[in-house]
């Protein structure tokens, strides 16, 4: 019995070896599952009124004015 823990116990705590490739593929995976959820939320608490921006980004140059010209 206790053989048969002890050698559960040893393939548990050691991880399993990959390449850095598969590596990167599941972490790309991972970033696009938790970006597709959060979209998903965003879409829906975003139903309600959003904060109107001003569209005049550019300040008019007055110079002339300032100076008489």
């Amino acid at each position: 019995m206790e053989d048969n823990n002890k050698s559960n116990g040893e393939q548990s705590t050691e991880p399993k070896k990959i390449s850095l490739a598969e590596a990167m593929k599941r972490k790309l995976q991972e970033k696009k599952q938790a970006q597709s959820q959060n979209n998903r939320q965003q879409s829906h608490q975003s139903t309600g009124v959003q904060k109107m921006t001003s569209q005049i980004k550019k300040k008019p140059n007055n110079q002339k004015k300032r100076t008489g010209v």
